[in-house]
């Protein structure tokens, strides 16, 4: 039985990683006007950031079904069943349309997981997936793996701006008002599927240094985690983040990722997050 692994393009696995582990990919679209681009095919990240300071705030949309068909049908000629991974149902359609394409196409077996979450948090999801699917494992031991995952899965993140999210429709726009008015950089997280506020707290500095007291709580038991630093487009503090992190928790293996188009849209840049799951 051979399983193959898709996941959706806000995963934002390197396209190295995804051709090394067999990943599949079916990318989320940004839409400047009357231009869609399908991110990391058509626009990178670091293109996305330059088009919004000259641009209206785009939009997002989720992969036509067709798209999830498609790719259903080309894996079913040599798969017996997929695992298809994607960023959390509260916030996107994505992976309603891999249920609906998933039961639309013959010849394989489509089991949509949704990670509840999204970047390359989620990204952990497919990695893990991919490397047991990669050893022979079988799609029954691979979804049970990831549902454990889920019990050690965490994830914070702090805007700069909470503009984005209120115009997204991701946040109320009373709470835009207020964090405006205040300065405040809150801490947000995933609860239920959705993206809500975990602390208010005034300052970057301080929103950051609760972010890696949160990690800490997880990880002092000594167990082994791998950690995930997300950015948008603010490189360099996420490396002095990184090496700073690396020397306070040698449990702890960590890596770099960024916030592309699709939620860089609804976070805007200079957003910084950190998530991680025990290994």
């Amino acid at each position: 039985m051979k399983t193959a692994v898709v996941t959706d393009s806000t995963a934002y696995i390197p396209k190295e990683l995804r051709d090394k582990l067999n990943i599949h990919m079916i990318p989320l679209s940004v839409n400047f006007g009357n231009e869609t681009y399908k991110e990391e095919i058509e626009i990178q990240a670091d293109e996305f950031y330059e088009e919004v300071k000259t641009k209206d705030l785009p939009t997002t949309s989720q992969p036509a079904i067709g798209e999830f068909v498609t790719l259903f049908e080309k894996l079913a000629k040599d798969y017996d069943s997929v695992i298809s991974i994607h960023l959390s149902s509260g916030i996107s359609g994505t992976f309603q349309g891999s249920v609906s394409a998933g039961a639309m196409v013959e010849g394989i077996d489509v089991y949509a997981f949704d990670s509840e979450i999204s970047c390359m948090v989620q990204g952990f999801y497919a990695i893990e997936a991919a490397e047991m699917a990669n050893a022979g494992k079988g799609h029954e031991e691979i979804l049970a793996r990831l549902t454990e995952m889920k019990e050690s899965v965490r994830a914070y993140f702090m805007v700069d701006d909470l503009s984005h999210l209120q115009r997204g429709g991701r946040l109320s726009s009373a709470q835009a008002i207020i964090g405006s008015l205040l300065q405040v950089k809150p801490l947000l997280h995933f609860e239920n599927k959705l993206i809500v506020p975990f602390e208010k707290i005034r300052t970057r500095k301080k929103a950051m240094k609760r972010i890696v007291d949160l990690l800490e709580e997880d990880v002092k038991s000594g167990d082994a985690y791998k950690a995930v630093i997300i950015h948008a487009k603010r490189e360099d503090e996420a490396n002095e983040w990184k090496a700073e992190l690396e020397a306070k928790f040698p449990n702890v293996e960590f890596m770099l990722s960024y916030f592309g188009p699709v939620i860089g849209t609804h976070l805007g840049e200079g957003s910084m997050g950190l998530g991680w799951v025990k290994k």
